[in-house]
C-alpha cells in the first residue's frame, strides 16, 4: 500500500547524494536541453563478432591510454575539467584538439573543440556559433545538444553536461561527459541534435579522428572484490579507478530480492588518511552476472603518491523486524522507541467509517505497509488507506514526516501491528585497499 509519495521518498536519499557541479546557478540557467537517447538494436551475430574481435585484440596486446606529462604537475579537479572551456583546459596540457565543424542550413556552426579520454569518462568540448544578427535568449533552454558517441567498440551514453554563453549571447561553449570510449577507436562520431519548432529533432552527426595518444592513463586501477553484509543482502565493491577526470568506485548488489537497496547510503573514499570529496552516486542496470550495479564518483585524487587507500561504507539500508504490538492507547507528541528507531503516535481519531491514526517518523524511516493492521476489539483490522506524507516541524530544526492511516472498525484501536520498517542504518565498515601504482 505504498503511496506515490513514499516511492519518491525511497529515492530522496539517492538524490541528496548527488553533488551540485561548480557554478551551478549559471549552469542551470544556461542548461542544455536534453534530447532522449535512441537505443539501436543489435543482432546476436554482430555482438558475437565484436566480442570475438575484442578478445583477439586483447590476447595480442594489453592496451592502456598513454600518459601525458601531467605526472609531476598539479592535476585539475574533476569539477575544473567540467566547468572550463577547452581553451582553458588545453592550457593545462590536457586533451586532444579536434576543431571539426559542421555548418547547418541556417548558418549555425557546431564545432567540436577537443576531447579528453580516460578509463572513467570521455569529455567532449564544443562550441555553437549562431548566424549574424541572431542571439541566444537569456533564461531559455538551448535547442542544441549532443547525446551519444559511437565508434569501434564504442557506444557511449552521456552522463552529464553544461555550458556557458558568451557575453554577446551569440556563442555557446558546451561540455558533455560520456561513458568511456574504446582506446582502439580511431574515428568517433558525435550525434548532435536540434529541437525544431514543430517538436521534432534534426540530427547532425559529426565524425572526427581520435588519437588515444592524446588521452590520459589511469593513475590507479585496482580490483577490490570485497563485500559488506547488510540487513537484506550484501554490498560488493568490485573496483576503483582513479584518473585525471574522476575517481570511481564500481560495484554491485546481491540483495535478497535481487534489486537495488531501498537507500544506497553513503560510501567514503579515504586517501592517505583524508577524505576525498564525493561527486555523488549513480546506479546503472545489471552486471554481466545479472546483479544490480552502482558507481560512487569522487574528485580527482589529491596526490599521485598514494600511501594508504580505504573505503568506508558509512550507511546503507537497514531493516528492523517489530516483534511486539505498538500501543495506541495514549497518543501524544512523545516518541515511542521501536528497536533502534522511533515513531510518534500523534492521534487516534473517530471518523464516520472508523478511525484515523496519525503516525510520524523520521524522513528515511519507511514502514512496511504490506500487512499493516491494528488490533481493535480483540480482532486484527487491516489498514485500508494511507495518505501521502507531510512535514511535521518540531520547531527545533528537526522536521519529521507524518501520515494518516485509516481503518474501518467500530472498536477503538488498541495496538498497531507492524511487521517491520526500513531505515538508513549506520554500518561504518572499513575496507583497506592495497595500492599498486601503474
Amino acid at each position: 500500500m505504498n503511496t506515490i509519495e513514499e516511492k519518491f521518498q525511497r529515492h530522496k536519499h539517492n538524490l541528496n547524494q548527488m553533488k551540485a557541479p561548480a557554478q551551478l546557478e549559471d549552469r542551470l540557467r544556461q542548461a542544455l536541453h536534453r534530447l532522449p537517447d535512441k537505443k539501436q538494436k543489435r543482432s546476436r551475430a554482430f555482438t558475437w563478432t565484436v566480442s570475438t574481435a575484442a578478445a583477439l585484440i586483447l590476447i595480442i596486446t594489453t592496451y592502456q591510454y598513454p600518459a601525458l606529462a601531467y605526472y609531476g604537475g598539479k592535476l585539475l579537479s574533476g569539477r575544473d575539467l567540467t566547468s572550463l572551456n577547452f581553451t582553458e583546459v588545453a592550457e593545462h596540457g590536457y586533451g586532444q584538439t579536434i576543431n571539426k565543424s559542421k555548418t547547418l542550413k541556417d548558418g549555425t556552426v557546431i564545432t567540436i573543440d577537443g576531447v579528453i579520454a580516460d578509463d572513467n569518462a570521455f569529455l567532449m568540448y564544443y562550441t555553437i556559433d549562431l548566424p549574424e544578427e541572431q542571439t541566444f535568449t537569456p533564461g531559455e533552454f538551448i535547442n542544441y545538444d549532443v547525446y551519444r558517441i559511437k565508434g569501434f567498440l564504442t557506444d557511449s551514453d552521456r552522463i552529464e553536461g553544461g555550458g556557458n554563453y558568451s557575453e554577446d549571447w551569440k556563442q555557446f561553449h558546451g561540455m558533455q561527459k560520456f561513458k568511456p570510449v574504446s582506446p582502439f577507436a580511431r574515428t568517433l562520431t558525435a550525434q548532435f541534435g536540434e529541437r525544431m519548432d514543430n517538436g521534432q529533432q534534426a540530427l547532425y552527426p559529426i565524425s572526427f579522428k581520435f588519437d588515444a595518444n592524446k588521452a590520459m592513463k589511469s593513475i590507479i586501477k585496482e580490483d577490490i572484490s570485497k563485500s559488506v553484509p547488510v540487513d537484506e543482502g550484501t554490498v560488493v565493491y568490485d573496483s576503483i579507478t582513479a584518473s585525471p577526470t574522476a575517481t570511481v568506485i564500481r560495484g554491485h548488489y546481491e540483495m535478497n530480492n535481487g534489486e537495488h537497496p531501498y537507500f544506497p547510503g553513503t560510501t567514503k573514499l579515504i586517501i592517505n588518511g583524508s577524505e576525498v570529496e564525493s561527486f555523488g552516486y549513480r546506479s546503472d542496470g545489471l552486471s554481466t552476472k545479472d546483479k544490480p550495479t552502482f558507481e560512487y564518483n569522487y574528485d580527482v585524487l589529491p596526490t599521485s603518491h598514494i600511501e594508504t587507500m580505504a573505503i568506508v561504507m558509512e550507511s546503507s539500508t537497514g531493516y528492523e523486524k517489530v516483534m511486539e504490538p505498538i500501543p495506541l492507547t495514549a497518543p501524544s507528541d512523545r516518541s515511542v522507541k521501536i528497536n533502534n528507531e522511533k515513531l510518534w503516535i500523534r492521534s487516534v481519531t473517530k471518523t464516520e467509517t472508523g478511525y484515523d491514526i496519525v503516525i510520524a517518523r523520521k524522513e528515511f524511516t519507511i514502514l512496511n505497509t504490506e500487512n499493516l493492521a491494528v488490533q481493535a476489539g480483540g480482532k486484527r483490522v487491516p489498514v485500508t488507506s494511507i495518505t501521502s506524507s507531510r512535514p511535521w516541524d518540531l520547531g527545533n530544526g528537526n522536521i519529521l514526516r507524518e501520515q494518516t492511516y485509516s481503518v474501518q472498525t467500530t472498536d477503538k484501536p488498541e495496538y498497531l501491528l507492524l511487521d517491520g520498517f526500513k531505515y538508513l542504518k549506520k554500518y561504518n565498515k572499513t575496507i583497506s585497499i592495497p595500492v599498486t601504482e601503474k
